[in-house]
């Protein structure tokens, strides 16, 4: 271990801090060791060592058919936990005026260790509806994790679909095939459907807030009753939340156009 003097900063975790900056300079895609180890100025032996460490412990995620390596669910949560304050405030007035324009409530989550969780929502005040604040939900199983996993790098999404996926209701997605194949349609429509796929009762529809690069930092939602959020509305209140969520990166200063700028492109989820 190589400690700088007078600084008392350890080498190997500058290197490491440096390759995690490096990647989130990089395309949604991710970049290969020979890239990284470059914009580093580390030989690529270094470069890998690090790259596996940080893999190990969930900071970074690696495409086995690329190669290619990319921030992974730990790094992302760590960077929400840091400031989502700041994103809570940019997106509370977005909320507002989506349960203003729908009727029904908004909220927003962002990615955790296992899960996604409810940080802020707002309820239209003439409805009677249950809460979703706090709660923690598993990806496979609602609109706000299906859009979470649409526009996270492959690796990261091939790794959800490799778990067990338990059913919550008769039509929670419990297959890797089938939950492909919606992710591969969440990123086609640029919003998550569920059809009561947590609770039978709740339906809704969501829409990831991406940060310059295109990776996912919380995910928008909206949602309610089956009998008023029906599938026939899902294209509807997507839009809505499609369009809130651009601006809550825009209010936020993390996505690369605002609001109505197109989607960065990524590659497509596969089981």
């Amino acid at each position: 271990m190589t400690v700088h003097r007078g600084t008392a900063r350890i080498q190997s975790v500058d290197r490491a801090i440096d390759l995690l900056l490096a990647m989130a300079d990089a395309s949604p895609a991710g970049a290969g060791v020979p890239a990284l180890a470059r914009a580093c100025g580390l030989n690529r032996a270094t470069a890998w060592r690090l790259l596996k460490t940080l893999q190990a412990r969930g900071m970074v995620s690696v495409d086995e058919a690329t190669g290619l390596y990319s921030l992974g669910l730990t790094a992302v949560g760590l960077a929400t936990a840091a400031a989502p304050y700041a994103l809570i405030a940019a997106a509370h007035p977005v909320l507002e005026g989506a349960c203003r324009q729908t009727g029904e409530t908004a909220s927003l989550a962002i990615p955790g260790i296992g899960g996604l969780t409810y940080v802020d929502e707002v309820t239209p005040t003439a409805v009677l509806t249950a809460s979703w604040l706090g709660r923690s939900v598993p990806l496979h199983a609602t609109s706000t994790g299906k859009a979470l996993l649409a526009f996270l790098p492959p690796e990261q999404a091939r790794r959800v679909l490799a778990e067990d996926l338990p059913a919550f209701t008769n039509t929670t997605i419990t297959t890797p095939a089938e939950l492909a194949a919606e992710l591969t349609a969440t990123r086609t429509r640029g919003y998550g459907t569920c059809v009561g796929e947590l609770e039978s009762a709740l339906y809704g529809v969501s829409a990831p807030v991406l940060d310059r690069t295109g990776r996912p930092l919380a995910v928008l939602s909206i949602w309610g009753p089956k009998d008023r959020v029906s599938e026939r509305m899902f294209a509807e209140l997507g839009a809505v939340a499609v369009q809130a969520a651009r601006q809550v990166g825009a209010a936020a200063r993390l996505t690369p156009d605002g609001p109505g700028g197109d989607w960065p492109d990524a590659p497509p989820v596969v089981a």
